[in-house]
């Protein structure tokens, strides 16, 4: 069948679909996953709860006649999902995926680099919030320093993956930070993504106060460094990119607090126990696991997702208040990834 592309009450296409495949982690990071929340007794989603691959197959490709062209797999750390190549394998032969990329911690990447690069995986973005090993075993919640991560970051070079960072910023506890992960970007001819720190689900004690703003950070890289913006890639682009000035390194900043996307944003979240989400800070999801199990065609599964993305109407980066950070229901980044 061939669908028309779809647009949300906002005239926003639907271009993305992020795939959470567990809601465990090997970490614990504070913005996250705190520990003190998700410690041994945290019940965490049995396997008859997640998606099947079957399953995730199927729906990534209906959503990609309405549309979507890139795919994201996400967790909880996706690598802890047994066969992941597997799944990657399925999405990359739908007609109409053109793109196909990993969030990660990189821990595990070592083992499986290679194995994802040949089921056809383009592109890691390895998370990394500090050079420091005291301090970033201190964020990750599990005391593990910056080697493992270093060597996944090797390992996806090595297999041919593109690889960018991914550091959030938090005001008092790694800002100082921003500087000498620039330069061991910079040297290792990595892009890196600043992530301004945002209230995801309702765990991680968020407070405006505790943000680092673009600005803030622009600021301080231009001290030590000439940087020139470049344009967006591709209509939906979060990042706001720049260049280090002479050179192809790339700079980004995900700016969901102080500068927001929300008009130009085509993501459609499948969480990790089969819920669609139509924002990253919307806690309504929608249950297409029970409807696909009850047997629901193609036809029915177009028919629920096209309703659900014409009523999409979410902008909440554009609407943040103190207040609203802390009294909206949202979904825990552990069910439905960056």
């Amino acid at each position: 069948m061939t669908l028309a592309a779809i647009q949300d009450k906002l005239n926003r296409p639907l271009r993305d679909l992020r795939i959470s495949v567990t809601d465990k982690c090997n970490f614990r990071c504070q913005y996250c996953m705190p520990a003190e929340i998700f410690g041994p007794d945290f019940p965490f989603l049995q396997k008859n709860e997640l998606l099947s691959f079957e399953e995730i197959e199927r729906l990534a490709r209906i959503v990609a006649e309405l549309g979507v062209e890139k795919i994201r797999l996400t967790g909880g750390e996706p690598l802890i999902r047994k066969d992941l190549p597997v799944l990657v394998e399925k999405l990359i032969k739908i007609n109409g995926i053109d793109d196909i990329a990993l969030t990660t911690n990189g821990v595990l990447l070592p083992k499986y680099a290679k194995q994802l690069k040949e089921a056809g995986l383009k592109r890691v973005n390895i998370s990394l919030d500090s050079l420091d090993n005291e301090l970033f075993g201190k964020i990750n919640g599990r005391n593990v320093g910056v080697a493992p991560v270093k060597k996944g970051i090797q390992a996806a070079k090595e297999a041919g993956l593109g690889v960018k960072i991914n550091m959030v910023l938090k005001k008092g506890l790694n800002d100082k930070e921003i500087l000498p992960m620039a330069q061991f970007c910079k040297e290792e001819g990595l892009e890196l993504r600043f992530i301004e720190y945002m209230d995801v689900g309702s765990t991680n004690g968020w407070k405006m106060d505790q943000v680092m703003t673009k600005k803030e950070i622009y600021e301080i890289l231009k001290k030590h460094y000439e940087l020139e913006p470049i344009g967006s890639d591709y209509y939906g682009e979060v990042a706001k990119k720049y260049r280090y000035k002479g050179e192809k390194i790339h700079i980004g900043f995900i700016t969901s607090v102080s500068e927001s996307f929300c008009s130009t944003c085509t993501r459609l979240r499948l969480s990790a126990n089969g819920k669609l989400y139509t924002c990253l800070f919307n806690g309504n999801g929608h249950n297409i696991r029970d409807f696909l199990r009850q047997g629901a065609s193609d036809a029915d599964l177009v028919e629920y997702i096209q309703t659900i993305w014409w009523n999409r109407q979410d902008r909440y980066s554009d609407e943040r208040t103190e207040e609203t950070a802390v009294s909206r229901k949202k979904v825990e980044m552990s069910y439905i990834g960056g």
